[in-house]
């Protein structure tokens, strides 16, 4: 099975592997009480991790030893995530009566009717979402499959970088977790909210949209900050590292802004209220009480006010540690600057306390 619902005993360390870097975070708890005791990030070659495919995995796994040493955690384990348009999910109904292991036997003999791909080239978990509203006798069965390689490679990955992955997540279920770390923040009047999350990393948005801090639609496009760092990269000839290292600082010439940067956000806002918009003909609903940014692109300057001025819904930069403590050893200013970017690698170390 997948490990995607598995329970855990153990702390294990969230390892986000994008198409830019791996970022590590190591929480601890103490009632509701979170604390950040580990944290780094460590960028990984180009084109080792393509539209969150891993390409090279000896390179992926270097960067996930390269964290690890930066991070000095201890920690073995750990929560990996697949993309979610990597995974197949499906609600079932089923008898509720069923032990855990009559119900993946049922599953496996049913699974083919709405999975395309060999069973045998496939990884499959289901967890028990809650009994039937319709009919208390039947339970409602979330069931999840990815192609078995998607899994592997993490896997492979975390162990050649000297971790074993004890659980394999979803992204989309990741960041839904890590939801619950803002909700507060938000300050949203209603007490349903729906809240757009926009993860704007490297070379992929994702849309997730949240009813009652559940996942209900998701939406995956390529677009990302690495088009403003190439723009960077050929207007004033640097290489791909000074770009982005430039685009970090702002330090850059007059017309940066002006040529380069605007029409950027522009683009941006167009991606997310492109995103929005297919939400909005997929569903009965027309509006949005709250977008939330996150990704690595999340916090390009102005691009959030940007997003609340034309398309006049409150836009807010994803912080999930505002109200954690942070260990010693942590750097507070790098985290602050991450946070955005950190959100389902919190989700994926929140698995420990399941």
């Amino acid at each position: 099975m997948l490990g995607l619902f598995k329970k855990k005993s153990s702390v294990m360390l969230g390892i986000d592997i994008s198409s830019t870097s791996v970022k590590l975070l190591e929480l601890s708890r103490n009632g509701d009480q979170y604390r950040v005791e580990s944290y780094a990030v460590e960028p990984l070659p180009p084109n080792a991790v393509v539209e969150k495919n891993i390409n090279e995995l000896e390179a992926v796994g270097e960067s996930i030893k390269k964290v690890l040493a930066k991070s000095r955690s201890s920690l073995k384990n750990a929560a990996v995530a697949v993309a979610g348009s990597a995974v197949i999910t499906k609600t079932l109904e089923m008898d509720a009566s069923l032990s855990d292991e009559e119900m993946e036997n049922q599953i496996s003999v049913e699974a083919d009717q709405y999975i395309p791909y060999p069973l045998d080239e496939v990884a499959l978990d289901f967890e028990v979402v809650g009994l039937s509203p319709n009919n208390p006798e039947r339970a409602e069965v979330l069931v999840a499959a990815s192609r078995k390689e998607n899994v592997d490679n993490r896997e492979a990955a975390l162990n050649i970088g000297g971790l074993t992955a004890k659980v394999v997540d979803v992204e989309a279920y990741a960041m839904e977790r890590a939801y619950e770390l803002i909700e507060t923040q938000l300050q949203l009047d209603d007490d349903e909210p729906l809240v757009a999350i926009v993860d704007l990393g490297a070379t992929m948005t994702t849309l997730s949209v949240l009813e009652k801090g559940r996942t209900i639609y998701t939406r995956e496009q390529i677009f990302g900050g690495r088009q403003l760092t190439d723009e960077i990269q050929h207007r004033y000839g640097m290489s791909p590292e000074e770009a982005g290292l430039a685009k970090k600082t702002g330090e850059l010439p007059d017309d940066y802004e002006p040529e380069v940067l605007e029409p950027f956000r522009d683009a941006a806002v167009q991606q997310v209220s492109r995103s929005l918009q297919f939400f909005y003909s997929a569903s009965h609903y027309n509006d949005v009480d709250c977008i939330v940014l996150a990704g690595g692109a999340a916090s390009t300057i102005g691009l959030a006010e940007r997003i609340t001025q034309k398309i006049g819904t409150p836009c807010v930069l994803a912080n999930p540690f505002a109200n954690m403590s942070v260990a010693g050893k942590v750097n507070a200013s790098a985290l602050t600057n991450d946070a955005p970017a950190m959100m389902i690698a919190c989700g994926l170390a929140m698995r420990s306390f399941d």
